[in-house]
């Protein structure tokens, strides 16, 4: 018998790389999207670099179905929970995205709970991590041993805030859990790497950005970065190996700032109008109430927050790819693709 997996969010970025690695794998896959008309075109996606798409099932759920994920969970192995709202822009409150992020997770945690479920890897972020700190601490490196304090309002965002507390309510769920459920969790920086489709994840925009001439000069920001292919390949490791029971890992390849990102792409793009100049910062606050994108980031400004990978690579023998191959085969992919002109 295959191995079934509930993957939820097949149809973000990471998910669809995700589902992609567990086919290539010869697992069954069953994968949840929030509204079934794109079933067609995310299995297309995929047929494109998995021959097992009969091992492929695409459901429709919605994260604050309590019911939909009890019969889901049902006869499933592994549960992959990779959904989660992400804007591109502030919400109006926090509420819009700490409800479905905090109650999402704890609803697929009582079903898997429920129904024998042997382990669940649940996608946080990076976010989890490196917030919520007083100003002298916000540089730094950071282990998974670190928690963001989602309290801290002026070092924190709301998309920061759902991610902690959603992850934070998963492990209070799992100490008072008596079902044998296992739990890892996965905290990826910005995830670049090559898009497969013109519904592409977020952090693609920071390539986006810095090649359609839409930027005079560069804000004086940087993130963490990885490939989303290292991120699925982690993601799996940590369901498969037995260690990596009740364990949270980093996923991360290095602190990558914008300029150093740009200087990347001008070398290989030298006809796009890669801006070369830096924004100063109160340039940058400016701006940003004019491109909304900008609000969630303005806490990072001159800010090297940067995250120790090395228990991920000690512990299940992660091999990320390179950050320089991540950020060209972002580019190369949203230009094959025409979102890039």
């Amino acid at each position: 018998m295959k191995k079934r997996v509930l993957l939820t969010g097949i149809s973000g970025f990471l998910g669809s790389h995700t589902a992609i690695q567990l086919l290539n794998k010869g697992y069954e896959v069953i994968g949840t999207i929030r509204n079934l008309n794109r079933a067609d075109d995310i299995n297309k996606v995929i047929s494109h670099h998995s021959s097992n798409t009969d091992n492929l099932i695409i459901v429709e759920a919605n994260l604050l179905n309590e019911n939909i994920w009890v019969k889901l969970t049902k006869d499933i192995d592994y549960v992959m929970h990779i959904a989660s709202p992400f804007p591109r822009t502030l919400p109006k409150n926090d509420e819009e995205l700490v409800i479905p992020a905090k109650q999402g997770t704890l609803n697929v945690l009582r079903a898997a709970s429920k129904n024998g479920v042997k382990r669940i890897v649940i996608t946080s972020s990076s976010t989890a991590v490196l917030y919520g700190k007083e100003k002298n601490k916000r540089d730094g490196i950071y282990t998974e041993e670190e928690w963001t304090d989602e309290t801290n309002l002026k070092d924190t965002a709301p998309y920061i805030r759902s991610k902690t507390i959603a992850e934070k309510a998963a492990w209070e769920f799992i100490k008072t859990d008596n079902s044998g459920l296992e739990l890892t969790t996965v905290c990826p920086g910005a995830i670049l790497g090559p898009v497969l489709e013109k519904d592409f994840g977020t952090s693609a925009n920071i390539v986006i950005k810095t090649m359609d001439g839409s930027s005079p000069a560069i804000p004086q920001i940087g993130f963490e970065i990885v490939d989303v292919r290292s991120v699925a390949d982690l993601q799996i490791r940590a369901m498969e190996m037995k260690k990596a029971a009740g364990q949270r890992f980093n996923a991360s390849v290095g602190f990558m700032k914008f300029k150093e990102i740009a200087d990347i792409l001008r070398v290989e793009y030298p006809d796009k109008k890669i801006p070369k100049k830096t924004l100063p910062n109160f340039m940058t606050r400016f701006i940003s109430n004019f491109e909304k994108t900008l609000k969630p980031i303005l806490i990072d400004l001159n800010v090297e927050r940067k995250l120790d990978n090395s228990k991920a690579k000690k512990l299940l023998s992660w091999e990320p790819i390179p950050n320089r191959k991540a950020v060209l085969d972002c580019a190369e992919s949203v230009i094959n693709l025409g979102i890039l002109k």
